[in-house]
């Protein structure tokens, strides 16, 4: 059991964040709920479930020598007492990289534990592109409904 207690959901997702960007698993999996019902997906990949899945994925994602930077933006937060959601655009840069990313769409849900606030789900996926602007029309715009 860890013993680093995270008194928000704030901070444990902080945390999270932290960990990503220094690529360090075990400050990665200590904001995890220790419970094998937790659940991520990153984006385009597959549901994975419980501490073995989770950890094993976060291994191979830090083991790429890529060091990225993520700019949090537009977080809407849910909170309640024993649980809250947060749904953030993760905006990724990597070093030496100049191309632009994609941001990522995530959603982070996080219980109220004996030992704090842990995750118990992270799911990304990738942000649609722009929308389209309506073309411009003589008159104004028709309703549905």
């Amino acid at each position: 059991m860890t013993s680093k207690i995270f008194p928000t959901a704030q901070d444990a997702e902080n945390a999270f964040y932290e960990a990503l960007e220094r690529a360090d698993l075990e400050g990665m999996m200590a904001v995890w709920a220790e419970d094998d019902d937790i659940v991520c997906v990153h984006p385009g990949g597959a549901r994975l479930t419980g501490q073995d899945q989770v950890r094993e994925s976060w291994a191979r994602i830090f083991s790429a020598a890529m060091r990225a930077r993520v700019h949090i933006t537009s977080q809407v937060a849910i909170s309640g007492m024993m649980i809250a959601v947060h749904s953030v655009h993760e905006n990724f840069t990597v070093e030496g990289d100049s191309r632009p990313r994609p941001a990522v769409l995530a959603t982070n849900v996080y219980l109220r534990t004996a030992a704090g606030w842990r995750m118990i789900v992270h799911h990304g996926s990738p942000a649609p592109g722009e929308p389209e602007k309506p073309s411009p029309r003589g008159g104004a715009p028709k309703i549905l409904h």
